[in-house]
């Protein structure tokens, strides 16, 4: 999804989005190819590694697992 639709979709401002985006990409969690933001293999790891913390700590929230 390219930035602009990303930020619309999940509400946040788009110069705030840039700022974690960037942290993301120096984490090698996100990367941009064709002005699309994908989530690295680490990144889709990460994110189902908070998904479990989440559900084991906080409790089943609507939380999916990705592959992509």
């Amino acid at each position: 999804m390219n930035k602009t639709r990303l930020s619309v979709t999940i509400g946040m401002a788009y110069d705030r989005l840039v700022v974690y985006l960037d942290w993301m990409k120096s984490k090698d969690l996100v990367v941009e190819e064709d002005s699309q933001v994908k989530l690295t293999e680490k990144g889709i790891n990460s994110y189902n590694k908070l998904v479990d913390w989440v559900i084991e700590n906080v409790g089943k929230l609507d939380f999916h697992k990705t592959t992509r």
